[in-house]
């Protein structure tokens, strides 16, 4: 398999990973899980991220920071700096309701609107990808 290959492949395997993320939290909003939702509408946002910096071969650290991700692809690509920088709402997800201490309460409609930002990083990350790498 050449570099290339091995690129697009693992760049198709972020964004496989971005999807079902994205799948598991719609079920768990639509059981109330709310909290279980959150976090992984924050997974799928990182991961697409990850996705385009894979296919841009450039490498980034372990973290679940969504601005630090974010300002890396908005180098390689400024028309992605809207999203990103709107995407960064969702890294407290990561951690906010996944541990216990002061409790975080999630207010009404907080949960649709991240799907629509997480859904919506999804989809502008890979408009900038080739199709045969994207995700269904």
């Amino acid at each position: 398999m050449s570099p290339n290959e091995l690129v697009a492949r693992e760049t198709k395997e972020w964004l496989g990973k971005a999807l079902d993320d994205l799948g598991c939290a719609r079920v768990l909003a639509g059981a109330s899980h709310e909290a279980g939702a959150l976090y992984h509408f924050q997974q799928s946002a990182e991961k697409s991220l990850k996705a385009f910096l894979t296919w841009h071969d450039q490498p980034f650290r372990k973290t679940h920071n969504l601005k630090e991700l974010g300002d890396a692809c908005t180098t390689l690509d400024p028309s992605l700096e809207t999203i990103t920088a709107s995407a960064h709402a969702l890294t407290d997800y990561a951690w906010k309701l996944r541990y216990p201490g002061d409790p975080y309460v999630i207010e009404d409609g907080e949960t649709a609107a991240m799907v629509e930002l997480a859904a919506n990083v999804l989809a502008e990350v890979q408009t900038r990808l080739p199709s045969p790498i994207r995700t269904e």
